[in-house]
């Protein structure tokens, strides 16, 4: 969530007037994110997130725009989407497609403990199971096709270490296929940035602009990678078993899933290094932008190809 496009209380007064939530009281620009550029809104009946879309188009947002209603009215928490008077999700506000969704309570965590972990893999197994009947599809921008697109543009930039690390499991992907893993829809980017907490209770998933049709399990392994590892990005274990043990209260996984838990988490830490190597080396400009740190995940691959985790059968 980033400010890109900036948006003045005129322009958005007049956009609220296409729907009945009452008349502005304050417009905050958002600097947490990379993607779009998002506003939190307070008017006079409630407190909203107001996003407008850099990159994705008017013809892609629905599937993300349903998909947050269907979670919401299947108990998953997550913001619902804020239809206007004539019951459009979508709008279009500075030349942007743009979008009201209900802003949820809590605050995200940056040190997630036990009981905060398996809160989230609950709701994330159960999101992976109420989304079988959801009928949108969308293919992963950010699959291995992106993955070789974008280590071509980086690899001139790279060091001979970062360069040899980055071939090296690229080509130990290319020779491990997922064909016979469970699909459905994926979040694929739930890190503890998307994710409100009041306490240990889980107020809300945002941020679905990710989300596609792919390996339940790469969307595991990218949350616990994130959500489970140590500062210099060991996997805690704890933790880890927190998370799968409540995701397999929702959704069992299978015994080729259990196998491939090495590989997954190999793929979800190649995915987020190359995006933040990407951020680095090319960023975009912005009034209010957040880079984050690729040596973070970079670490986390280093850590994954030496240590294969696995999953307790209890």
């Amino acid at each position: 969530m980033s400010v890109y496009t900036t948006v003045s209380e005129q322009a958005l007064t007049q956009f609220l007037s296409e729907y009945s939530i009452g008349g502005l009281i304050s417009l905050t620009g958002i600097s947490d994110g990379i993607e779009n550029t998002n506003y939190f809104v307070e008017t006079s009946e409630g407190h909203y997130v107001l996003t407008l879309f850099e990159t994705l188009t008017a013809e892609e947002l629905p599937f993300f725009l349903d998909l947050m209603a269907h979670l919401n009215e299947h108990q998953v928490p997550s913001a619902h989407p804020i239809a206007d008077n004539h019951q459009n999700y979508l709008k279009t506000l500075c030349g942007k497609p743009a979008a009201l969704v209900q802003r949820l309570t809590g605050k995200s965590v940056t040190e997630p403990n036990l009981k905060q972990c398996a809160a989230l893999g609950k709701a994330l197994g159960h999101a992976h199971v109420v989304t079988q009947n959801f009928s949108g599809q969308r293919s992963n921008r950010r699959g291995p096709h992106w993955w070789q697109q974008t280590s071509q543009q980086l690899i001139p930039h790279l060091s001979p270490e970062e360069k040899q690390l980055l071939e090296d499991e690229l080509s130990f992907q290319a020779e491990h296929r997922n064909d016979n893993l469970p699909r459905g829809v994926i979040h694929a980017d739930l890190f503890r940035d998307n994710a409100l907490f009041d306490g240990d209770k889980l107020t809300g998933i945002i941020d679905f602009y990710y989300a596609c049709n792919d390996v339940l399990l790469y969307d595991v392994a990218v949350t616990v990678n994130d959500w489970c590892s140590h500062p210099d990005g060991r996997l805690d274990n704890a933790r880890c078993q927190h998370f799968l043990q409540a995701y397999q209260q929702e959704r069992p996984l299978t015994d080729n899933e259990k196998t491939d838990w090495p590989l997954m988490l190999r793929a979800a830490a190649l995915r987020f290094w190359l995006s933040r190597l990407q951020d680095k080396h090319f960023p975009r400009e912005g009034e209010m932008t957040h880079i984050k740190n690729p040596t973070v995940f970079e670490d986390i691959l280093r850590h994954r190809r030496l240590n294969k985790a696995r999953i307790n059968n209890s």
